[in-house]
């Protein structure tokens, strides 16, 4: 009984959510229903974005919570987080990937590489941007870009 009564008297713990980011809504992300479905492509990046977006979906960040899912395959997925340069290796694959996910879908850049290509520029294996090879709907600028604000993206799409 000792372990119910403490339960009883601690209450809730968990912080507030924090206040639903600012800017505009993308008009595709209107047709999710506030879930989306998430498949991660890295392109040729130095896996920096990719450990912030793992921190993303963490249990402190938590993106499942605003209705953002990670999935394995494409065919299941309604967005897609690319991450670095696309390399000349990976451009015909990252237009299949998007081109194998359903009508509505979206693509998220993620970082400065991916935006940019960043350090990579100009590099002898690199395609170019992601928004070179595939098109873009939203951007997360920073090299890498922390988890709060892959987050923000997220809900930006979700509307939660």
């Amino acid at each position: 009984m000792g372990l119910l009564r403490k339960i009883r008297d601690t209450g809730r713990v968990a912080e507030e959510a924090p206040p639903r980011p600012e800017g505009e809504v993308p008009s595709k992300a209107r047709e999710f229903g506030g879930s989306v479905q998430v498949r991660c492509v890295d392109a040729g990046s130095c896996n920096g974005c990719e450990i912030e977006i793992a921190a993303a979906f963490g249990p402190v960040y938590d993106a499942e919570r605003y209705g953002a899912r990670l999935v394995a395959s494409p065919r299941h997925a309604d967005v897609a987080l690319v991450t670095g340069p696309v390399t000349r290796n990976m451009a015909e694959p990252l237009r299949r990937t998007v081109a194998a996910m359903g009508e509505p879908r979206m693509v998220v850049a993620v970082g400065d590489c991916a935006l940019n290509c960043g350090e990579f520029a100009q590099g002898y294996g690199v395609a170019g941007a992601v928004g070179d090879v595939v098109p873009v709907d939203l951007e997360v600028p920073g090299c890498p870009p922390r988890p709060d604000e892959i987050v923000a993206a997220l809900r930006r799409v979700t509307g939660r």
